[in-house]
């Protein structure tokens, strides 16, 4: 049986190389991740706390943006050119943005461990988040936009590509894997443009001296209105598998369609006005906002729980057509041997948990508690690093055979791989929650804090510390066996039938979807107006304050005791006792702080 690389080798050769760039990103980011748990948990430390945000910024780079990032277009170029059972229009712009996105990846990377070499005038110690003022070498920066542009343009690859099935299909329903990419691509395009704007705008030309200052709420804003949909950006390719490729490998079919349509509209519509909620500690932004931007964070339960319900109910069907029945004993009938199903699975049983800790860090109040503290890494390695870094894992044991035309080596190691992974994400997050409870922070390489006593209600602070170093050593190690066993089929030889790559038809098929999920036009408009009206106001009162650029102060800011001494004197000596003579105090004072002023 002819596999996806018979039928479309031209695309199966641009998957090849997105997932090779992937999992190389993901090699050395899980490298990173190991030295970083051992070092802030005092375990083993083999770099200087200094060097340690360098690692930091490259972990956080690579796992989180080149991995996940290179596997959606990978997955995508795949899902598209299947769907629409058709060769891309032009593989020489597929290539283009492939080269473009490496080449940024490339810059940006080299940028960043550039900073491990102190005779080498290059660093890019800011994080994956490059807050300004923390100020990165332009080729960071540069990197970063031309990566972004690789990935508009592989969107514009992939509407090409639907304009044309279009053209010659005019009254069918878009097939659903390509209608999750489109809708995922209209989301991405939206959401990008503020990070595109602060980048191209703001930073390149204050890292290369064109102007002196940036406007640090104003880029942190803007980087935030892209940094809470990229999350989406990570899952949507998990929840592409979990809808279409997790219920074939039960034994079943999807149980709804129109549910899944449903599902990518309202991330697009929901995703990107709810940024701010990253900000809610952030003063120069009013409660208000806050306010709108946690109660527009709340509606983003409803996809997640419409996953919930129809990934479960598909994954059911497909047990009790291989024999399961009663009302939970039919799990036994899963195959649990497959390390693609068994990863998926457990991937999202991780999400499950994810989501719950997720709405602490949506609410306005409880937020305060644990902003900024280790418990909001325990959230997101939950999440982006298990919902979505196992759920990728785990389909490449399906994916890589129909890209390759080879049998995986090993599914016993790709199984102990994904439980080994699962294990290491239950210590190492829970360890993170719990800490991040006691006020231990985030993204620091001192986290003991010598003079400090972390009081923990449960356990102590040595044994969550002890945690956090045996899990992150399990995530690395499966990382290892990941990569040994992806490499060792890559070198195999082909075979015959290396995977069934059949979907079966959805038990609700898209006959049964309004026409109107299909209006993609009519979805793009909606959520442009939700960002308007989200943002709008915020931004413009931003700029209001502070300016495009905001302002210059001497840096670092230094006060004298002297200073204050003698402006306190000077101050005082103006102010008679007469003058003050019936004056209230509250008045009384106001007349001293302007002289102050004086």
């Amino acid at each position: 049986m002819a596999t996806f690389v018979d039928r479309y080798p031209d695309e199966a050769k641009v998957v090849q190389a997105s997932f090779a760039v992937a999992f190389i990103a993901l090699g050395i980011g899980a490298l990173f991740g190991l030295i970083q748990a051992l070092h802030r948990t005092n375990v083993l430390r083999v770099i200087d706390s200094v060097d340690y945000y360098t690692l930091l910024t490259a972990h956080g780079v690579l796992l989180a943006l080149v991995f996940t990032i290179f596997f959606l277009v990978g997955l995508f170029t795949w899902a598209v050119t299947r769907s629409f059972g058709r060769a891309l229009p032009d593989i020489r712009l597929t290539w283009a943005w492939f080269g473009l996105m490496t080449t940024g990846t490339v810059l940006a990377t080299v940028a960043i461990v550039a900073g491990l070499f102190p005779e080498i005038p290059m660093s890019a110690d800011v994080l994956y988040t490059f807050y300004a003022p923390l100020q990165a070498h332009p080729i960071f920066y540069i990197g970063l936009a031309m990566f972004i542009i690789g990935t508009w343009m592989a969107g514009a690859d992939w509407f090409l590509a639907y304009r044309e099935w279009r053209g010659e299909n005019p009254d069918s329903r878009i097939p659903l894997q390509a209608f999750m990419v489109l809708t995922t691509m209209v989301m991405w395009y939206v959401s990008t443009l503020g990070v595109a704007v602060s980048v191209v705008f703001f930073l390149i030309p204050w890292s290369l001296g064109l102007v002196e200052t940036v406007n640090p709420l104003l880029t942190r804003t803007l980087f935030w209105y892209f940094g809470h949909p990229v999350v989406y950006f990570w899952l949507m390719p998990a929840y592409l598998l979990w809808y279409t490729v997790l219920p074939k490998l039960a034994g079943g079919r999807l149980f709804s369609d129109p549910l899944a349509r449903v599902v990518f509209v309202l991330f697009v519509l929901l995703s990107t006005p709810v940024g701010i909620h990253h900000q809610y500690v952030d003063p120069g932004i009013a409660e208000g906002f806050k306010f709108i931007a946690m109660t527009n964070t709340m509606f983003l339960l409803l996809p997640s729980l419409l996953t919930a319900f129809t990934v479960v109910a598909s994954v059911e069907h497909g047990a009790r057509q291989r024999g399961g029945d009663g009302y939970l004993s039919w799990l036994g009938a899963l195959p649990w041997r497959d390390p693609a199903f068994t990863g998926m699975a457990l991937a999202g049983l991780m999400f499950a948990a994810g989501g719950f800790s997720g709405m602490i860090n949506a609410g306005m109040n409880i937020n305060y508690l644990i902003h900024n503290t280790l418990w909001v890494p325990g959230h997101f390695h939950m999440t982006v690093g298990t919902a979505v870094a196992l759920t990728m894992m785990a389909g490449t044991y399906w994916l890589l055979p129909q890209l390759t035309g080879k049998a995986v080596y090993s599914r016993p190691i790709g199984l102990l791989q994904v439980i080994m992974w699962f294990i290491g994400m239950v210590f190492m997050s829970n360890a993170m929650h719990r800490a991040g409870l006691f006020g231990v922070p985030r993204r620091t390489a001192e986290p003991q804090y010598q003079n400090f006593d972390f009081a923990a209600a449960v356990g102590s602070l040595g044994e969550i510390r002890m945690q956090i170093a045996f899990g992150g050593l399990l995530l690395f190690l499966s990382v290892v066996l990941f990569l040994f066993n992806v490499a060792a089929t890559w070198a195999d030889d082909r075979v015959d039938t290396p995977v069934d790559d059949t979907i079966p038809e959805p038990l609700s098929p898209s006959s049964g979807a309004p026409l109107v999920l299909d209006n993609l036009a009519l979805w793009t408009g909606i959520a442009i107006l939700l960002v308007v009206l989200a943002y709008t106001l915020p931004l413009a009162s931003i700029v209001n304050d502070a300016g495009l650029l905001g302002s210059s102060p001497t840096f670092p800011v230094t006060v004298s005791l002297e200073w204050v001494a003698d402006v306190t004197v000077g101050a005082v000596g103006n102010l008679s006792l007469d003058s003050l003579a019936g004056v209230a105090p509250a008045d009384a004072v106001a007349d001293l702080v302007a002289e102050v002023r004086r």
